[in-house]
């Protein structure tokens, strides 16, 4: 199967995907495989229900919003193989020299993750989009009212600029204290 993926994927767009992602030849091939597989309808593409059908993201609390994060990138209601590659490169490990691009920087992590919260997209994460995302997470594992107490205490933490709110530069000088680049990698077989 990886030779199949192999040679439908051409040398010129491996080359492209290497530079633009940091990933390895092999890697390239094996994820392209692995696209290929969800692709269940072999038109190159996948649609959110392709993503949904991975099990690890059904029974992801917030598996939802990861996917969504893949048609961010594609502003469409599908994703092509360069598109899913460049929403994967964001969880790369960083490494000082090796491989390196603009996708799996700090920053870029710290966007990702921001994206996740920002519900309706309008750069800014509210309380109500805060309290959403921890219903998410949690469930009803906590009560409504720690949930609140959680919400108003974070807000109240982030907010610089006493508008409610939280912009992606309070978001990143409260994260200023986490390793975004640990926590947000994964280690893709070569």
């Amino acid at each position: 199967m990886g030779n199949r993926a192999s040679m439908q994927l051409q040398q010129e767009e491996i080359h492209d995907i290497q530079n633009e992602t940091g990933f390895s030849h092999n890697q390239i091939v094996r994820l392209y495989s692995r696209f290929t597989s969800l692709d269940k309808n072999n038109n190159g593409f996948l649609s959110r229900e392709d993503f949904l059908r991975i099990p690890e993201l059904a029974i992801n609390p917030l598996g939802d919003r990861i996917v969504h994060s893949f048609f961010l990138e594609s502003n469409d209601e599908t994703v092509n193989f360069k598109q899913f590659m460049r929403v994967l490169a964001r969880f790369r490990p960083t490494k000082t020299n090796v491989n390196k691009n603009k996708l799996n920087t700090r920053e870029e992590k710290l966007k990702f993750a921001f994206q996740m919260y920002d519900l309706d997209g309008d750069d800014r994460i509210s309380r109500e989009e805060l309290l959403a995302v921890l219903h998410m997470m949690v469930g009803d594992n906590i009560s409504e009212e720690q949930l609140n107490s959680i919400a108003d205490r974070t807000i109240t933490e982030a907010d610089e600029d006493g508008d409610f709110m939280i912009s992606f530069l309070e978001f990143k000088k409260v994260m200023d204290r986490v390793d975004v680049e640990q926590k947000m990698s994964i280690r893709f077989l070569n």
